[in-house]
């Protein structure tokens, strides 16, 4: 089976002093999340979206989806502390409420990515059936420079140089497996999912990401954000 899982887990420090997580402020008259959580609604593939939320705002999240959303497929979950332990925390709940079958599927998305299309999404599912895990990403535009200690050491061929997104999606029970070999240093240091898989030996397959798949994490890409949702909405 194939499920997602919208991470909102996050308090949003980087965007400063506001009432609210990032993930449930205002964008076009509507909340980020709900942004995020109608372009999920859509893809009928998802046995269930489950929706991983900051204990403190679990109940927040609950009234605020209802008010927007009538899918019985979204299930609110607590986050973890770290991403891994969030994506855990997704895994223990399928595994509990459904059991795990070698060929399911999870695919994670950030809250504050609401731009996400069906057709990532899609590329996303279809790529699952190939590899073990898959990445969205975009080429990169800049050349990238890799310092150490305040001192260039390399500059890789920007060609093959890629800016990550997220879905990520990964194979259940591959990322559980190696998920449980690693150590705590490990599981700290490796917080990006596909990298994970990478250490276990896995090849990640990519799928072409979308520069306007952009990550709401600072005031300045909440008004560009702001914008890109007006002009979709005069589009509609």
């Amino acid at each position: 089976m194939i499920y997602a899982q919208v991470m909102a887990g996050g308090i949003g420090s980087r965007m400063g002093h506001t009432e609210r997580p990032k993930q449930f402020l205002d964008l076009a008259d509507k909340p980020i999340i709900i942004h995020t959580l109608e372009k999920f609604s859509l893809i009928t593939e998802f046995e269930k979206i489950l929706v991983s939320i900051h204990p403190q705002w679990m109940q927040y999240a609950r009234d605020l989806i209802a008010q927007y959303i009538d899918d019985d497929r979204i299930v609110i979950i607590q986050g973890g502390a770290e991403r891994n332990d969030t994506v855990m925390g997704a895994i223990k709940y399928i595994d509990e409420e459904f059991g795990l079958g070698q060929d399911d599927v999870l695919v994670m998305h950030d809250a504050v990515r609401p731009f996400v299309t069906r057709r990532i999404i899609m590329d996303n599912i279809k790529a699952s059936y190939q590899f073990k895990a898959v990445d969205t990403v975009i080429g990169a535009t800049d050349t990238i420079v890799k310092a150490v200690d305040g001192v260039i050491s390399d500059i890789p061929v920007r060609d093959e140089m890629y800016q990550g997104q997220t879905p990520q999606t990964i194979n259940i029970n591959a990322f559980k497996e190696q998920y449980n070999k690693m150590t705590e240093q490990e599981r700290n240091t490796l917080s990006d999912s596909a990298k994970v898989m990478l250490l276990a030996g896995y090849k990640v397959g990519i799928v072409n990401g979308d520069e306007s798949n952009i990550k709401v994490t600072r005031p300045y890409d909440l008004r560009i954000a702001d914008i890109i949702a007006r002009e979709n909405m005069d589009v509609q």
